[in-house]
């Protein structure tokens, strides 16, 4: 400071030491001293030189302050000292400006300087790895310089920033900054890093920077938060706006429910100071950045669908209709909710049940247009009003049903004690205010917007136009009222009425041949309009000129030649004789050549700075630019070509049929299909099911087998009977096989027996009969001999029958043996089973009993075969007796003779 103090002195004592002299004496002190506390006060100097002498020390100092940066960074004193005096000459400060000159010349001072700075890559690079040192004396003039190079040379700097390692991410670290003036300058430097440059954006957003930035904001207080909250509002709509990956990730990050807090604002009257308002009107904004109709439609449905997932939606209906809303914040939460709701079903139902806190509750809707056609609403109101009623509108059939009806002589309420949707739009559309009619006129038309049902329906309306007088039809007032022109005074445009009426006509009539039909009924319309386009009028009056071509046209082109005064050739040759063709299409280009038309079809929201310059609609747009070829293309096509044009309609027309007969049958098979599929995947469920509980039941099976298996192992070695047993249960596997093969055995047995008490009885007959013979007398000698030898033959051959029956019984009798011993090992081996089973079953018990019933059986065989053999070996001593006996009469005999 002394050697700052002496410099300015001597510049004030002397005017031989002038500005630029001590400048130069300031930068050679810091090029060439060797003393680091010498160079650091060179440069201090500088430093408070350079906001009163910005272009001496730019361009004597700047290079020499790099050089600074680049060796001294050690001393982080004299870093900061030249950074200081870098942002100073660069940035351009109010003050400054006023110091100076010229803005311009201020302006040119700072972009020159910052492009010398960039010049050398190197430069930003050395400032980026400055912004690494947490010192506050250099992070914190680091922060400012670099974002007056974005402010200067934005794109440039980008760039540079873009190409260098690890740029962003440094700069990133900032708002994680525990000092909250580092933090907010970092918040500054990104708005300035992130404008118009998608790349960085992105890279941005994946650096977390949504979620540090709402955390800043909820940590501020949200609405009622200072200007860091709108610094962090301002970098979150560069980061989303025309950025569709960035808006993905805020959706998918789950950052939408997070914005819920923002809008508790309740209905106090205090609290809405000047930075809360600005704050919620820019968090509005940041809601319409994410639904604006300019999105791709998935992405816009998608957040709309999240946002009334999550209340936000609700909260916002909630603000729409709370009392102490100041009017600018009532008026961008309309346009909110109006593109939070635009082609959204769901979000549209929901906002048609919504009512306001009055006594009674009425609709959210009704209560809006009231405003809408209340000519002392704020004209930016009115016109947010009527978007929200157009978003409600857009692709919702239902509500715009639901419109109409309220116009219909069955729903309107004759007590008059609520006022409906559609009494509100009549009574716009005949006001004596020309904003108003217009107003209302585009609503009505938007109730219409592609809805061929509803133009049918409001063909319907009648109207009562004054007591005594038969009712008007709405289409017939309508034509009433733009046939009278200018003779009604109203407040506001000549032309507004006019044009709205028409664009009402020009979208009820396109599209719907029986529209069409109404209005040629009335034989003072075609005149009119003839009239209206064959005189030739002011510039201003060029636009109704054009507009009344068009309906013209329309009426030529959906005519259903149902009328035969009005057929298309009649009143193609009408336009012919009284207006000329080519009159026709120069008029009817006059609607697209206005300067108001392309505004309007920018964008959907009627956004105009005053009411003078509310004519067109955007809808409206859309349908001249697809009408007006094909009206050109009527007005000059001949008879023939009509015919086989309406040939091709009603081919078309058959094909349409088919192609519709045919998509409902594809949508039924689609369903059937669905259907089936649930079904397959149903059984597969199932069928998984019951394949697990097979495997289940057959690994406890396996498991329960290991287990007895298990249990015989053990049985085995604790119990020393376990061999009887095992043999029981071996035997109880085979038993009943044996038991049947030992009845066979035993029935073989009986018949073998039957069989040989045949033959004995047999055998018995003939020793009888023998015995006779032998004890009858008067026989002689021949024939005694005869017979003794027949009689010899016969008991030789019984002789050896019975040797056979002996040989055949004592066979028998050691079969019965054997069974005998098999049966006794069978009753012992039972016997040891039914003792090592403690609750024996009913198969055991069965075996039992037929082990039982055997036994019986045997034992009465056995006793027959012992009768047999008692009986056979007494026949067998009888006989062997006859024969004795036989023989010594023989010898008897014998002897007499001799």
């Amino acid at each position: 400071m002394n050697f700052l103090r002496g410099v300015m002195g001597g510049q004030s004592a002397g005017p031989q030491h002038t500005e630029a002299e001590t400048i130069q004496k300031l930068c050679d002190r810091v090029a060439s001293s060797t003393l680091l506390d010498d160079r650091r006060n060179a440069v201090r100097a500088l430093k408070s030189l350079s906001k009163k002498y910005r272009l001496e020390v730019g361009i004597q100092a700047m290079e020499h302050l790099i050089h600074v940066l680049q060796t001294d960074r050690s001393d982080s004193e004299i870093i900061g000292y030249a950074l200081d005096t870098l942002y100073n000459i660069i940035s351009n400060d109010e003050e400054e400006e006023v110091e100076e000159n010229s803005t311009r010349q201020s302006e040119d001072l700072g972009s020159q300087f910052t492009e010398i700075f960039i010049k050398q890559q190197e430069n930003v690079t050395l400032l980026l790895s400055l912004l690494e040192e947490f010192d506050f004396h250099v992070r914190w003039p680091g922060v400012k310089l670099l974002t007056s190079l974005l402010k200067q040379l934005g794109p440039q700097v980008q760039q540079i920033i873009l190409v260098s390692p690890m740029g962003v991410s440094r700069l990133m670290d900032l708002l994680a900054d525990s000092r909250e003036v580092i933090r907010n300058d970092g918040v500054l430097l990104l708005q300035a890093l992130t404008r118009s440059n998608g790349a960085i954006q992105k890279i941005v957003a994946f650096e977390n920077a949504f979620e540090r930035l709402l955390d800043i904001i909820t940590e501020e207080g949200n609405s009622d938060g200072g200007i860091v909250v709108e610094d962090c509002l301002i970098l979150l709509q560069n980061l989303l706006k025309n950025n569709n990956s960035n808006q993905n990730f805020f959706k998918e990050g789950s950052y939408i429910q997070s914005m819920k807090p923002w809008f508790e604002v309740g209905d106090e009257n205090s609290g809405w100071s000047a930075q809360k308002v600005t704050n919620l009107h820019l968090m509005l904004q940041l809601i319409r950045v994410l639904v604006s109709p300019t999105n791709p439609p998935g992405a816009t449905s998608s957040c709309q669908k999240a946002m009334f997932q999550c209340g936000l939606l609700q909260q916002l209906c909630t603000i729409l209709m709370a009392t102490g809303v100041p009017a600018d914040i009532l008026t961008e939460t309309i346009n909110t909710v109006s593109e939070v709701i635009r082609g959204y079903q769901v979000n549209q139902d929901y906002f048609a049940s919504v009512n306001a806190p009055s006594n009674p509750p009425r609709p959210a809707i009704v209560v809006l247009l009231m405003s809408m056609v209340n000519e002392r609403q704020p004209f930016v109101l009115r016109c947010a009003v009527l978007y929200c009623f157009q978003c409600f509108l857009y692709k919702n059939q239902k509500g715009q049903g639901e419109i109409v009806s309220t116009l219909l002589p069955s729903t309107i309420d004759a007590t008059g004690n609520s006022v409906s949707a559609g009494q509100l739009l009549c009574g716009g559309l005949f006001s004596t205010d020309s904003l108003s009619n217009w107003c209302a006129a585009v609503a009505l038309a938007h109730a219409l917007q592609e809805n061929a049902t509803q133009k049918e329906q409001l063909l319907r309306v009648q109207l009562a136009t004054s007591i005594g007088n038969p009712p008007v039809s709405l289409l017939q007032q309508c034509t009433n009222i733009l046939s009278q022109g200018d003779k009604i005074d109203r407040r506001g445009s000549k032309i507004q009425t006019r044009v709205g009426l028409l664009m009402l006509l020009c979208t009820w009539l396109s599209n719907c041949p029986i529209a069409v039909t109404h209005f040629l009924h009335n034989s003072a319309n075609v005149p009119f309009l003839t009239g209206q386009i064959a005189e030739n009028l002011g510039e201003e009056e060029q636009l109704v000129q054009g507009l009344c071509a068009l309906l013209l046209g329309i009426t030529i082109y959906f005519n259903d030649n149902s009328l035969e005064s009005y057929m298309k050739e009649k009143l193609k040759q009408l336009i012919e004789k009284r207006i000329g063709k080519e009159n026709f299409i120069e008029k009817l280009g006059f609607i697209s050549k206005h300067e108001l038309y392309s505004r309007a079809s920018q964008k959907p929201q009627p956004n105009f700075p005053s009411p003078e310059y509310m004519i067109f609609d955007h809808e409206f747009t859309k349908l001249v630019k697809e009408l007006e070829g094909v009206i050109t293309k009527a007005i000059y096509k001949s008879s023939e070509e009509d015919k086989k044009e309406e040939e091709v309609k009603k081919t078309l027309e058959q094909h349409d049929s088919i192609v519709t007969h045919y998509k409902n049958m594809i949508r039924e098979q689609d369903l059937q299909l669905e259907e089936l599929k649930q079904q397959i995947s149903t059984l597969k469920c199932q069928n998984e099911q019951l394949q697990t509980a097979v495997t289940q039941q057959a690994s406890q099976i396996q498991q329960h087998k290991d287990q007895y298996n298990l249990l015989k192992v053990q049985l085995g070695k604790d119990n020393p009977h376990q061999g009887s047993y095992n043999d029981g249960a071996q035997m109880n596997g085979i038993q009943p096989e044996e038991i049947g093969r030992l009845q066979e055995e035993i029935e073989e047995l009986k018949s073998n027996q039957e069989l040989l008490q045949s033959q004995l009885a047999e055998k018995d007959s003939l020793i009888e009969n023998l015995r006779s013979t032998q004890t009858s007398p008067g026989t002689n000698e021949q024939s005694s001999v005869t017979a003794s030898a027949r009689d010899s033959e016969q008991i030789a051959e019984l002789k050896q029958e019975l040797v056979t029956l002996k040989s055949q019984l004592n066979s028998q009798s050691l079969e019965i043996t054997k069974l005998q011993t098999e049966k006794q090992e069978l009753l012992q081996k039972t016997e040891a089973f039914v003792k090592s089973v403690p609750v024996p079953g009913e198969s055991e018990a069965g075996m039992a009993t037929e082990t039982t019933d055997v036994e019986g059986r045997l034992s009465a065989l056995l006793q027959e075969t012992k009768e047999l053999k008692v009986e056979e070996e007494d026949e067998l001593e009888s006989g062997d007796q006859d024969d004795e006996d036989e023989e010594n009469e023989d010898d008897g005999k014998d002897q007499d003779d001799i």
